[in-house]
């Protein structure tokens, strides 16, 4: 008997670290991105410090991110790696800080195994692997052993892909997923996330866009991370900091594919948007409450 598809609007309660959950399906929910980092692509060197970085947080939950995801090393093509050490030197006092004086839900953006487990018992309520558990399989591990929300990216770097784009995807997280599977991690802790920009060219992210509805066959609620992405500028012609409004269009028919988590640098003009985009998923289905 072949496996039922969920429904990519139908609730689900996303189980995370310290008794945290957050509803998905019927409403679009927002990640905030702060990098503490000097060298990330639109944003380095902005957040470093900690209490701008505490400043840059609050202003991203008063715009209405319902997520904060921080992150310790840039992975932007051709940056500089840096050891765990020093990723953890910078994302642990902005994870206890953020966790401690807002109440809010905060992720840790690493594939490193121990900044995973130390950014948790920080504080932290979810694990954001940019590679799919397959660099530090044992991040699964953390996952499991926390109870942690785990956001399982795709990529293509290090690696051959297969020449259809949905095919690649399929097959690499379905190995993620076996990896997740056998550390224990629950279902109702993972959410995927198919890595616009991570070694796909313009061509590559345009088609994975069109096709996203291809990916609901996994089962998994979709994290989509399209914010001021290369692929956008080659679109727009506009610089980095100028790509909100393009991502916003993205992350509009992202959600109407049925994408229910948006990993954004604008806040405000990506939460306007899916407003909209809500509203009319609410409308075609005859909801009177999209929570």
């Amino acid at each position: 008997m072949a496996r039922q598809v969920i429904e990519p609007f139908a609730p689900k309660i996303w189980k995370l670290a310290h008794g945290k959950e957050l509803k998905l399906g019927r409403k679009s929910r927002i990640m905030g991105v702060l990098n503490v980092t000097p060298d990330s692509f639109s944003d380095g060197g902005d957040f470093i410090n900690t209490d701008t970085a505490m400043e840059r947080a609050k202003d991203m939950l008063a715009q209405g991110a319902d997520i904060i995801d921080v992150g310790g090393e840039s992975t932007r093509p051709g940056a500089e790696p840096v050891d765990g050490d020093t990723e953890r030197k910078r994302v642990l006092p902005i994870i206890e800080r953020l966790t401690a004086e807002s109440g809010f839900i905060v992720s840790i953006d690493t594939y490193r195994a121990e900044t995973a487990r130390q950014a948790v018992e920080a504080g932290a309520h979810i694990v954001n692997d940019v590679w799919g558990c397959q660099r530090e399989p044992d991040i699964a591990k953390v996952a499991a052993d926390t109870s942690a929300g785990l956001a399982i990216m795709h990529t293509g770097r290090e690696r051959d892909v297969l020449p259809d784009v949905i095919e690649d995807q399929i097959a690499f997280l379905k190995q993620s997923l076996d990896i997740a599977a056998a550390a224990n991690v629950k279902s109702e802790q993972i959410v995927l996330d198919p890595g616009f920009g991570f070694a796909k060219d313009a061509d590559m992210n345009l088609e994975l866009l069109n096709r996203l509805e291809e990916l609901q066959s996994l089962n998994h609620h979709l994290l989509i991370g399209t914010s001021r992405k290369r692929f956008l500028g080659a679109i727009t012609g506009r610089e980095a900091q100028d790509r909100g409004v393009a991502t916003a269009a993205t992350s509009v028919v992202a959600r109407m594919k049925g994408a229910a988590i948006f990993r954004v640098h604008d806040i405000e003009e990506n939460k306007d948007a899916l407003a909209v985009a809500d509203a009319l998923i609410a409308s075609s289905f005859g909801w009177t409450d999209n929570e």
